[in-house]
């Protein structure tokens, strides 16, 4: 089954749940949990990690490239 279908299929059983009245609310103490259980996931893969850091590099020297070309055609 492709990502799209399952997606989709999640989705729909969510929905289902929400309109039945038995769907999980999470309070913020719940979700600031999974968030913090999600993001320790996600930092235990470091080629991931350094790879979010080169685009963030790059994305920033970017841009500062692009101000200072705004600065110098102000002049």
């Amino acid at each position: 089954m492709d990502e799209a279908t399952q997606r989709m299929i999640a989705s729909k059983g969510g929905q289902a749940a929400h309109q039945k009245g038995t769907a999980h609310e999470f309070n913020s103490e719940e979700a600031r949990r999974a968030g913090q259980k999600g993001g320790e996931a996600v930092s235990r893969d470091r080629e991931h990690m350094a790879e979010i850091g080169r685009k963030g590099g790059e994305s920033r020297q970017s841009a500062n490239r692009l101000a200072r070309q705004g600065k110098e055609e102000k002049h």
